[in-house]
Formats: structure tokens, sequence, C-alpha cells
């Protein structure tokens, strides 16, 4: 049985913490329930929106098992387990796989900038090591290096390997990747503000950051794309431009914690070297809130 795809809209979770800088399972339990209620087709915990770069191992493990737990199933549950040191990108994807995940999200190696064939070489070693299925992730802007177009079609003829969250900011790399991808293998966007544009050239979804916020107008925007009904998608976007924009103000997640916790559903905690939201920024981050319909 090949491994599925995953399609639509995942949320990129964030990791809500209490004050003393403890995990808040509370409030991440009722962050995964109201996601699903709101249509969300995926969940994405321990990205870097989730802020896994300061999270223990335990910690790690255990807002995926948490996650895992409360979805109970109803839709898929994507773990970040990238790093940049391919051993430990193993065990922590074995880990994840322990704690119930679905799928596994596998940045690029940060930092390091390795060749070509060492983003395949690192890839294709994590895919051998562990069943899940796993989606690539490129974003250079973290990464200091872009996986090539041509990198992510080698890549996409490794069975379990089944799509890429791209946030080249390349729609013509895009392209590229959409056009000569195998059958079954999902590009879904990486950046809130190329959804549209990635959905028209064939692409399948998006991991968002601004779902933690907005996942109905993201769920309605991509299945009406989905669906051919380019003038409500263009609505929707255009009601979402003003959050894609303002939630990158500062650093990701700096600016959707802040979000999130004007709508009530978290403390604005977040862990060292990442600091709350400049104060000269908050008015605009809740116009953008109040634009996309939010009650804030």
């Amino acid at each position: 049985m090949s491994p599925s795809p995953l399609s639509g809209v995942g949320t990129a979770l964030i990791t809500p913490f209490l004050h003393d800088g403890a995990v808040d399972e509370v409030a991440l339990r009722a962050l995964v329930d109201w996601q699903i209620a709101e249509g969300v087709h995926f969940l994405v915990p321990c990205g870097s929106t989730g802020e896994a770069a300061t999270l223990s191992l335990d910690e790690h493990r255990r807002v995926v098992e948490l996650v895992v737990e409360q979805v109970a199933g109803r839709v898929p549950v994507c773990a970040g387990a990238g790093s940049n040191d391919t051993r430990k990108a193993i065990a922590l994807s074995r880990e994840m796989r322990a704690a119930g995940a679905t799928h596994l999200l596998h940045v690029s190696p940060m930092y390091s900038k390795p060749p070509q064939r060492g983003i395949v070489a690192h890839f294709r070693a994590i895919a051998d090591a562990v069943e899940l299925p796993i989606v690539l992730y490129n974003v250079p802007g973290r990464t200091a290096s872009n996986v090539e177009a041509a990198t992510t079609r080698a890549l996409a003829d490794v069975p379990t390997i089944v799509g890429v969250k791209e946030a080249s900011g390349s729609l013509e790399q895009i392209r590229q990747i959409i056009a000569e991808r195998p059958a079954g293998f999902a590009v879904l966007s990486g950046d809130d503000a190329l959804t549209l544009d990635i959905l028209r050239e064939g692409g399948e979804g998006v991991i968002s950051v601004a779902s933690n916020v907005a996942p109905r107008s993201l769920v309605e925007l991509v299945e009406a794309a989905r669906a051919g009904d380019w003038a409500t998608a263009e609505a929707h976007q255009a009601a979402l431009a003003p959050l894609m924009r303002d939630l990158f103000v500062e650093s990701n997640p700096i600016p959707v914690k802040a979000a999130m916790a004007m709508l009530g559903r978290c403390e604005n905690v977040l862990r060292l070297p990442l600091v709350p939201l400049a104060d000269e920024h908050g008015a605009a981050v809740r116009a953008a809130l109040q634009a996309a319909g939010a009650h804030v």
C-alpha cells in the first residue's frame, strides 16, 4: 500500500506555553479541537512555528503525543522531525513514529549548507530508516540553502517521500516541480501569501501559519480554488492578505503567538531567543485579524 500524500490546509501549529515556560497542554488540546472543527485537513506540530528548536526531546515527543491523542484519528498528523544532523533526524523520526504521527515533515539541513547531492543523501537516509511518509520542507530563508527543483524531483522517486512544503518564494521553481513531479507527489505552499498562486499552478494546498488564527478562511480559500471557484478564492485571499503580511512583520512565530493571545487561545509566551512582538506592531496585527473576520 503506497503512503498517502497530504492535501488541503495543514496548520503549522504553535506550541502554547504557560508563563513558567512549560507546555500549556490544555491550550494545545483546545487548539487541536478548534482547528478540526474549523475544517483543517491535517495538523503539523513541532515545526519552526511550533518552536521545535527550543523543545527538549521529551517535550517534542509529548507535544506530538498530545496532538495525536486529541486528534483521535480525525485528521493526519505530520510531525516536524528535522535536523541538520542526519542521525538525529532519524532518531527523532523514530520518536515521532512511536508518538503516533502519521507523516513526518523534514526541513532541509539548516546551517550546514550541504551541496545538492548531500541534501539527497540526507533525505534518502531518513527514508531508508523510517517507514512513515515524508514531506520535504524547503525554506532557504531559514536553512541558508535552496533545495533545487531537480533535487526535489529526484527525491520524489523515493516511495515514502510523498510531497514538498515549498517556501523558496520562487514560483518558477515551484512550477518546474509541479510540471515534472510523478503522480501522487504533493506540492504544498509553505508561504501563505503564495498559496493561491501555487493552487493555480496545480499545487495541492498549504502548510499555513495564518490558519492558526483564521483556519476556516484558509480552508474556504483552498477548497474554493480546488473546486475551480476562483472568484471566491480570490475574495478570501484579499481578506486574508493583511494577515498573511503582518504575521511575518517579525520572525515567525512571534506575530502569530501575539495574534493567538489576542484571540484568547494562548498566553503570549515564547522561548528565548524569541521574544514577544514589539509594541509598535501590535495594532497592525490586531487590524489584520479584524480584516480576516476575527473578533478581537
